[in-house]
C-alpha cells in the first residue's frame, strides 16, 4: 500500500513537471492526454488471446477472422476514446465559498467548440467519485463535484481530473488541471449570545419579536446557507413555493462593529463561529456593520459582497 502511495506521488510530480501550472482557459492538445485500457477492456484483450491461439491451433479461418476484426475494432474505440477528449476545453473552476461542517461544491466548466458532440465527459479529485455530462457541439456544461466538508479556513484544491471512458468503456482517457483553486470555508455561524453591549436597545432581536415595534418589511429572497430558520416564509414553503427568507429593513437600526475581543470565549473558533453568527443575522435584517480582527479593520457596510469579505476574513484568520 505505502509502495503504491510512493508511486502515484512520483506519478503526480512527474505529470506537473512534465505539464506546468494551468492558466484557465485550457484546451486540450496531445501532449497532456493520456490513456489506458480499464478492467473492461483488460477482460476484451484476455478473450482475444485464445481466439488467437485456437486459430492459429486449429487452423480456423474464420476464428482468426473473428481475432482480427475484434482487434481492430478495438482499436478504433482506443481512438474515438482519445479524440473524446481531444480539444476540449475547459473554461473555468472555482469553489463558491460555504460554511463548515458543510459539504462544498466545485464547478468546472467544460465548453465543445468542435463539430461533434462529446459524450461522458467527466471530473473529479483525487480518490473522490466525479460528476460527466455529454457536451453537445458548439456547447459548454458546468460539472459539479461534491466536496466533503471541511474546517474552516481557506483550502487549496491541488489538481482535477478530467476523464472519459467513452464509447463503450473499455479504454480510460484522462487529463490533470493543475490550478490553484481556493476553497474559502466560512466558519460554523452558531452561538446564541446577543451582540455586543452598547448598541441601541432591541438590536439583538429577530424581527416581530413580541413586545417590539415591527422592523420595516422590504421584502423575500431565496435562502442561504447560515440564514436563521426563525426568518423563513413557512406559510409559503407550505403552499409549495420555494424557500424564501423574509428581509426586514430597521426602521432605526444601529451601525455594529464586531470585534473577537468583545467575547469572553476562551476557544478560538467558539468565538469565530459567533461573530460569524452576529454577521449572518445583521445582514439579514439589513443592518450595517463593519469587523475588527487583529490588525484587520473591514469598514461597516452592508450587502452580499460585504458580508462575504467579513466572513472571509473569519475563514482565513489565524491568531498570532
Amino acid at each position: 500500500m505505502m509502495l503504491t502511495g510512493r508511486m502515484r506521488a512520483r506519478a503526480a510530480r512527474w505529470v506537473l513537471e512534465r505539464q506546468g501550472p494551468d492558466v484557465l482557459p485550457v484546451t486540450l492538445h496531445r501532449r497532456r492526454l493520456y490513456i489506458l485500457p480499464t478492467r473492461r477492456g483488460l477482460a476484451f484483450t484476455a478473450l482475444l488471446l485464445p481466439m488467437l491461439l485456437a486459430g492459429l491451433n486449429y487452423a480456423n479461418s474464420l476464428a482468426l477472422f473473428l481475432t482480427f476484426l475484434g482487434g481492430a475494432w478495438g482499436l478504433v474505440v482506443m481512438h474515438q476514446c482519445h479524440r473524446n477528449l481531444l480539444g476540449a476545453t475547459i473554461a473555468s473552476a472555482g469553489a463558491p465559498p460555504h460554511f463548515a461542517r458543510a459539504a462544498g461544491t466545485l464547478v468546472v466548466t467544460l465548453a465543445n467548440s468542435g463539430p461533434r458532440p462529446r459524450l461522458a465527459v467527466g471530473c473529479a479529485l483525487p480518490g473522490e467519485a466525479g460528476s460527466a455530462a455529454d457536451l453537445p457541439a458548439g456547447e459548454s456544461r458546468q460539472l459539479h463535484i461534491a466536496l466533503p466538508p471541511r474546517r474552516r479556513g481557506v483550502h487549496v484544491l491541488g489538481r482535477v481530473r478530467v476523464y472519459t471512458t467513452q464509447p463503450f468503456g473499455l479504454f480510460r482517457a484522462w487529463t490533470w488541471l493543475h490550478a490553484a483553486i481556493d476553497e474559502v470555508v466560512y466558519p460554523d455561524p452558531s452561538g446564541r449570545l446577543p451582540p455586543p453591549a452598547g448598541e441601541e436597545p432591541g438590536s439583538a432581536r429577530a424581527p416581530g419579536d413580541a413586545g417590539h415595534e415591527p422592523d420595516e418589511w422590504s421584502g423575500l429572497r431565496p435562502f442561504r446557507e447560515g440564514d436563521s430558520p426563525r426568518h423563513v416564509d413557512w406559510k409559503a414553503y407550505a403552499r409549495e413555493a420555494p424557500l424564501l427568507v423574509k428581509e426586514y429593513r430597521p426602521l432605526s437600526g444601529p451601525n455594529r462593529m464586531f470585534d473577537p475581543r468583545q467575547l469572553r470565549i476562551a476557544d478560538l473558533e467558539q468565538r469565530l463561529s459567533q461573530l460569524a453568527r452576529w454577521i449572518v443575522d445583521a445582514e439579514a435584517r439589513g443592518e450595517r456593520y463593519g469587523l475588527i480582527l487583529g490588525a484587520l479593520l473591514v469598514p461597516q457596510g452592508r450587502g452580499t459582497e460585504h458580508r462575504h469579505r467579513c466572513l472571509s476574513a473569519l475563514a482565513a484568520y489565524t491568531q498570532p
